[in-house]
């Protein structure tokens, strides 16, 4: 029997892991330069968190789950996205104790049984980034502005901020009723799936990719004519402030779509996608959130205001190999930053001591194989990409001087005597010297 990964899951391979540890790494660094703390939360929840706080009608929810029950019969769901769990966190902690407003980011993979496409995984990973307790559309903006600096530092250009308002109390309401008597003739044209979403939550039709509803959904009333003075009055701000932020992008501009929604029954208010300019898929958001003011309080908080957005990191690197000056080489990337050869049992032992020297200096070090002969072991440094080169004897132990090769794996190696001793190995490690 031959086993592989489950449909929809991929392994993260040592030649991939360049670039998932820049991702990371970006989306850390980003996140703290605005002032966010990462939060954990576990990978499984109660199923009827996601039920309440993502909605019942909702693709995720009705489909594309992975439920199950423990040992005590506990109704369970791996996590589908992240903000409902964050919520959790938030009121289980305490946290709306704190000073608002509460600053949390958070990485890790998320479940979606769903048609298994490019960068739309079973098992995907997400950044997500979540301000509680401030309702202001400079809050909004600044989670775009933390999204985009984000997108920008990963090298991304080319990119659309599509934004909406859904509107939030009766200006919702009202767009719902109209909504709703402008698609009735339409009903019966609907797919069994979308005349359930229809009555469970009309304006989720809105969202549907179904190629026979897109011209219906051309023509259907948009929220933005039904907001009220206060979710207006909002949106008009927002506008104002974003139109100002997005000139400090280079290659990024934004658009208002008057038919984006989102497929999660939480937002209110602003709504927001980041596309590539030329997207033509509706799968091609590499950012996506907005405004979700009742979600707290749903989950059984209090009423707390609060904005957030998520980010898959498969979504990302697809998007990021694709940039024209994006020229990986993976291998010079991963490759230790020293290999030892010792020749000899004296140069094993004096091997491992400088290599137990160097490691605490966060070199990373191989030491070479001894079952292999010295042109194999040669051999074996190119092939993990070896970044520089030591070769030693009883010989040069006994003068206490080698020669290092500087930038073994490159077109332009170096060679330069070398005491061998750890301080002045590093010194040849220096950043004059070592492989950018």
């Amino acid at each position: 029997m031959k086993f592989k990964a489950p449909r929809g899951t991929n392994d993260h391979l040592p030649v991939d892991e360049h670039i998932w540890n820049f991702v990371e790494k970006t989306a850390r660094k980003t996140a703290h330069t605005f002032g966010f703390h990462q939060i954990d939360t576990p990978m499984f929840e109660q199923t009827e968190l996601f039920r309440r706080g993502v909605g019942e009608g909702t693709d995720v929810v009705q489909k594309e789950m992975y439920n199950f029950k423990d040992l005590g019969n506990n109704e369970l769901t791996l996590r589908p996205e992240g903000t409902a769990s964050v919520c959790r966190a938030f009121i289980e902690h305490g946290m709306h104790n704190e000073a608002y407003p509460v600053r949390l980011f958070y990485l890790g993979p998320m479940f979606r049984h769903e048609r298994p496409q490019s960068g739309r995984l079973r098992q995907h990973h997400q950044f997500g980034v979540e301000i509680f307790g401030d309702p202001s559309p400079e809050a909004d903006v600044e989670i775009i502005n933390l999204g985009l600096s984000y997108l920008s530092n990963l090298g991304l250009r080319e990119l659309t901020v599509k934004v909406n308002s859904i509107g939030s109390g009766r200006s919702r309401e009202k767009f719902q009723e109209a909504l709703v008597q402008y698609l009735i003739p339409f009903v019966s044209k609907f797919s069994n799936e979308e005349q359930k979403k229809f009555k469970i939550n009309p304006i989720r039709i809105l969202d549907s990719k179904e190629k026979n509803l897109q011209d219906i959904i051309k023509g259907a009333p948009k929220p933005i004519d039904f907001l009220e003075d206060e979710s207006k009055e909002h949106w008009d701000s927002f506008l104002n402030i974003l139109s100002s932020t997005i000139k400090l992008f280079d290659g990024f501009n934004y658009e208002i779509d008057p038919n984006l929604v989102r497929g999660l029954d939480y937002y209110t208010n602003t709504v927001f996608e980041i596309q590539p300019f030329d997207s033509r898929s509706a799968q091609s958001s590499v950012l996506s959130g907005g405004r979700y003011d009742n979600l707290v309080e749903s989950i059984g908080g209090p009423k707390t205001p609060a904005a957030g957005f998520g980010s898959g990191l498969e979504r990302a690197i697809l998007n990021l190999m694709k940039q024209p000056e994006y020229q990986a080489d993976t291998h010079n990337l991963n490759g230790p930053k020293l290999m030892i050869v010792p020749l000899s049992e004296k140069a094993k032992l004096k091997a491992a001591e400088l290599a137990k020297e160097m490691r605490r200096n966060n070199i990373s070090i191989v030491i070479g194989p001894q079952s292999k002969s010295i042109k194999g072991q040669l051999r074996y440094a190119n092939a993990i990409s070896a970044q520089n080169l030591l070769i030693f004897g009883d010989k040069e132990l006994e003068i206490n001087k080698t020669l290092i090769k500087l930038k073994f794996n490159s077109n332009s190696v170096n060679e330069q005597s070398v005491a061998i001793d750890s301080k002045k190995i590093l010194d040849k490690l220096t950043p004059e010297n070592e492989v950018r």
